[in-house]
């Protein structure tokens, strides 16, 4: 295995000066990037997306700190009016250097997976349509319908299951897993991910439906109050494009978009370890529970680096065990593990260990 170096993931921050100088040039018509200069050349599709993302970004900013300013200009209260435009001049400036953010994270991606454009084969006759005769079942993603996990970090708990359903996307067959996530066992949101099976073994991501609930004291009765679907896309809708959820034959070095919604959803994911077991390397170890990795893992499991240029810095390793499929997350940054205490589809499920 090559060595595990998440420094290497770090984000370099753009300068509030440059981003907002770039912002002027853009406000007055000046071509900050030549947007044709990918028409000639495709190779230069990544780099050029990258681009044209931050100009949107930047335009996107710029159009949020009129809006604020606008709500500032109703505050009836002087004091509370300054106060108000001073919050929106600070939040222009963290909305430019995030935007910086995004185009070297961007960028980064273009360098570990090439320039070429997004665009990947993805033809039904490459499909499966029955989850009960799959032509080559991926062992660490295992779909049947009923199969069912949960997990939990000790305050959340997610509760995921594959459904006797399928929706019809680019005339492929996507098989629809539910997936909710419970805090004190209030509902706070509630996802449908569409997957295709590819025939090698490969599953593939064609969207996902998402809704995100809060509760309000004071509500009679209280009820889950829907406040968000950020997130949600659908393959081959404004450009969304079906990315690789889980390779059918994951190699160490593998880096894929998982989904591509631009500005959306862009996660990417690099395989890490194909042989991981507890106490073959320390930093995949880090918040690992040694009893649970010891009963899943026999120098089999996969470890899966994942990352979005949508929040640069951040990331995740997910971890897969044969025929149980995802049973750990761990977020080191945060000190966070979100790990199986349930599960119905390998006998090692009844002897998971308690949280």
């Amino acid at each position: 295995m090559k060595n595990y170096n998440p420094a290497r993931f770090s984000r370099v921050r753009s300068s509030v000066a440059l981003a907002a100088a770039l912002m002027l040039l853009a406000t007055l018509g000046v071509p900050v990037e030549n947007a044709n200069a990918g028409h000639k050349n495709k190779t230069n599709a990544c780099s050029q997306t990258s681009r044209l993302m931050r100009m949107a970004c930047y335009a996107e900013g710029r159009d949020d700190y009129l809006v604020e300013l606008a709500k500032c200009v109703n505050e009836s209260e002087w004091r509370e009016r300054r106060e108000c435009e001073s919050d929106v001049r600070e939040s222009i400036s963290e909305i430019y250097s995030e935007c910086g953010e995004q185009f070297e994270a961007r960028q980064e991606v273009c360098d570990a997976i090439g320039q070429d454009p997004y665009d990947p084969e993805f033809e039904p006759e490459d499909f499966e349509t029955d989850l009960n005769s799959l032509s080559m079942p991926n062992p660490y993603y295992p779909m049947a319908v009923g199969h069912h996990w949960l997990l939990s970090d000790g305050e959340e708990t997610i509760d995921i299951e594959v459904l006797d359903e399928t929706k019809l996307i680019d005339d492929i067959t996507c098989f629809v897993i539910r997936d909710t996530v419970s805090v004190d066992g209030k509902l706070v949101e509630d996802t449908d991910d569409w997957f295709a099976h590819a025939k090698d073994g490969a599953i593939w991501y064609c969207g996902e439906e998402v809704k995100d609930f809060e509760f309000f004291e004071g509500d009679m009765p209280s009820l889950p109050e829907l406040v968000s679907i950020d997130g949600s896309f659908k393959v081959e809708v404004d450009g969304a494009r079906a990315g690789v959820s889980f390779p059918a034959i994951p190699e160490v070095g593998d880096v894929y978009r998982q989904e591509f919604s631009l500005g959306n959803a862009e996660d990417v994911a690099e395989v890490v370890s194909t042989d991981y077991s507890y106490g073959k390397d320390p930093d995949l170890d880090v918040l690992v529970p040694q009893e649970l990795a010891e009963l899943l893992c026999n120098d089999d499991c996969v470890v899966v680096f994942e990352y979005s240029p949508l929040e640069p810095g951040a990331f995740g390793l997910k971890y897969y065990a044969r025929n149980v499929g995802f049973f750990l997350e761990t977020v080191p940054e945060e000190d966070v593990a979100v790990q199986l205490i349930a599960c119905n589809m390998d006998s090692r499920c009844d002897d998971l260990p308690d949280l």
